[in-house]
């Protein structure tokens, strides 16, 4: 039986990234304890039951701050720089059986540096397990994938994650490369939450040409630029100025207003927003939008305080729920720490149904 959780997340979020998976577990009635370093990247979280359950149980989505996560064996300390795999190869007979295996280190400067070896020992190690029958073929179905987490040459960590229930992605990261057109780095953010929660085969009808925009607390354009991009026409509510390549576009009116008091004149498809402030204010400002069906979807995103920051997510998306249930509005909230946010989360409102 398989007794840990690796946890992947932001260096900084491990604390986040243990509370929310308690919380989880002990809806299930499994209790565990966490081992983390204070910014190391990931947490081992030890259960007192079956982790192989528990990752099948607890929908990955559901989770915010978790980047990527596998069941795995005990840690491997003190391999022998000469011959690794033999000490690994017996114990991972015991994983259910997987067709792909991801080289993941954690997201820090010290494991950016193990990357390279990560690589090479996974590729070796997918080779000599295919070769033994103990890994099927590239190409093959298999329910479960396989990880290797490597901390340094002499230590990692193996373990596996349901296909359809854990990032397809090495150490759930999805790595986009900055469009030199747009005004700023900030456009990353809102191109990554378009492939978290819109499913791309739904891009062409939810994001296409023809649609309509509001971008809250747009200057100067990051969040625009990628509104333009997908040829919907956007409202850019600021008092700052918008880049004139954006002006230029004609797709864009730029409102100079605060955005907290901004109305639309009719509802759009989308209201965006990535405004500095409080979370709670921003949530009120949603909420503003929600009640008065301004908009079809939102994505908005939520500044983080430097203590508890679990427990203010927690309460402003319970804040969102409480609201639109009371009033009867269908509506699909979703959550995300995503790799290009900070200190701040991406928030999803769907309020189509």
């Amino acid at each position: 039986m398989l007794r840990h959780l690796l946890l992947q997340c932001r260096s900084g979020f491990e604390s986040e990234c243990v509370s929310e998976v308690a919380d989880h577990c002990g809806e299930l009635g499994i209790a565990g304890f966490p081992r983390f370093e204070p910014g190391s990247g990931f947490v081992l979280f030890e259960l007192y039951g079956d982790a192989l359950t528990v990752i099948q149980r607890i929908p990955f989505r559901s989770l915010i701050f978790v980047r990527q996560w596998c069941a795995c064996l005990p840690p491997f300390d003190n391999l022998p720089t000469h011959d690794r795999l033999s000490v690994l190869l017996e114990p991972i007979k015991e994983l259910p059986q997987t067709a792909e295996l991801l080289a993941e280190v954690p997201d820090t400067t010290e494991g950016r540096e193990v990357l390279s070896f990560s690589t090479k020992l996974a590729s070796a190690m997918a080779q000599t397990l295919r070769q033994q029958g103990v890994m099927l073929a590239r190409k093959a179905k298999a329910d479960w994938r396989m990880h290797l987490f490597s901390l340094s040459g002499q230590s990692v960590l193996i373990g596996v994650s349901p296909r359809r229930n854990a990032s397809a992605l090495a150490m759930g990261i999805r790595r986009l490369k900055f469009p030199g057109a747009a005004p700023s780095r900030s456009t990353l953010k809102l191109e990554e939450a378009w492939h978290w929660f819109i499913p791309q085969a739904q891009w062409p009808d939810r994001l296409g040409g023809g649609k309509t925009a509001v971008d809250l607390g747009a200057a100067p354009g990051g969040w625009t630029w990628q509104l333009v991009k997908q040829g919907m026409f956007v409202t850019s509510v600021d008092n700052g100025p918008m880049a004139e390549t954006l002006m230029d576009t004609g797709q864009v009116t730029h409102e100079k207003a605060d955005a907290f008091y901004f109305q639309p004149i009719k509802s759009v498809n989308w209201m965006v927003c990535d405004v500095a402030d409080k979370p709670a204010r921003v949530t009120s400002r949603v909420l503003d939008w929600a009640l008065n069906r301004w908009c079809d979807e939102m994505i908005f995103n939520l500044k983080l305080p430097m203590k508890k920051r679990y427990a203010e997510v927690s309460q402003n998306l319970a804040w969102i729920e409480q609201e639109l249930s009371s009033a009867g509005i269908a509506y699909q909230l979703s959550a995300r720490h995503l790799y290009h946010d900070r200190e701040e989360i991406t928030c999803h409102l769907d309020l189509r149904q």
